[in-house]
């Protein structure tokens, strides 16, 4: 079994590109330090890029049914009386601040996110939230979780997990920080199934929604948001692969019309 205790969360690097100062984010921990990858890096400069549009273009290009489609997932978690969530990959923390809103006061939730522009954005909508003093939020990658073992009841992940570069690593590193009896929650895009539904959704994705998000943000990000859904595994494949980790009583469950799906596991 390994422990991990976090020495220092963040060392923050600056790296000049493009005539902006990115800051690339290592986690430290006891006798080691994670370094993400050249994708990732390029991963993570995208997502500190968009950090001051993205809720506004999440609701803009979804028509806010993004918001009930993390109800739906939050509704999955399992916790005990003072129990602790961890939600990955939390971004400016609506998935956090949905599960304050559905848990006792007694549950405490942690975020993480390799994002430091993601999690500055996301402590200030904390703070000005009625949970502020439940939520946490540090900059860590989901590759390497700065926690212990067996340290949360459920795990929640949203629109993250195909971002993840090392994706069965960071489904090891899950297993490894939950509970045993505990829960993964995992929403994430799709492609449907029904033909017609499908190509109107690819035209959408593919067409439209990059040229919105380029007036407003950056066109790369969004070009780059359905080319990353396309890649993502089908529903069985991606059971199969958490499965591979460790993970029982896999299910999933799609949302409108299978545009996105809800992930389940448990330890």
């Amino acid at each position: 079994m390994r422990a991990t205790f976090v020495l220092k969360i963040l060392s923050p690097k600056c790296r000049i590109q493009n005539h902006r100062t990115y800051i690339i984010y290592v986690v430290k921990k006891v006798g080691k330090m994670f370094k993400l990858t050249e994708k990732g890096e390029k991963i993570q400069e995208m997502f500190d890029t968009i950090a001051p549009r993205y809720d506004f273009l999440n609701r803009v290009l979804s028509f806010g049914i993004d918001r009930s489609w993390r109800r739906f997932a939050v509704k999955k978690i399992k916790y005990a009386p003072n129990g602790r969530i961890l939600d990955v990959a939390t971004g400016t923390g609506d998935v956090a601040l949905e599960i304050a809103a559905q848990t006792p006061s007694s549950v405490s939730i942690t975020g993480i996110d390799f994002s430091g522009e993601m999690v500055e954005l996301g402590k200030q909508k904390v703070a000005a939230s009625s949970y502020a003093g439940r939520i946490n939020m540090h900059v860590a990658p989901c590759e390497d979780i700065p926690f212990a073992d067996d340290s949360f009841d459920s795990i929640t992940i949203a629109f993250g997990i195909r971002n993840v570069v090392d994706r069965s690593q960071g489904l090891k590193e899950m297993y490894r920080v939950l509970k045993p009896g505990g829960r993964v929650v995992i929403l994430e895009f799709s492609t449907p199934r029904f033909a017609l539904f499908k190509h109107l959704y690819h035209f959408y994705f593919l067409k439209v929604l990059p040229v919105i998000g380029g007036l407003f943000s950056k066109f790369s990000a969004y070009k780059y948001l359905p080319d990353s859904v396309i890649e993502f595994p089908s529903q069985d494949q991606f059971k199969t692969i958490m499965a591979g980790v460790g993970f029982k009583n896999t299910q999933h469950h799609d949302l409108t019309l299978g545009i996105a799906t809800v992930y389940t596991g448990e330890k």
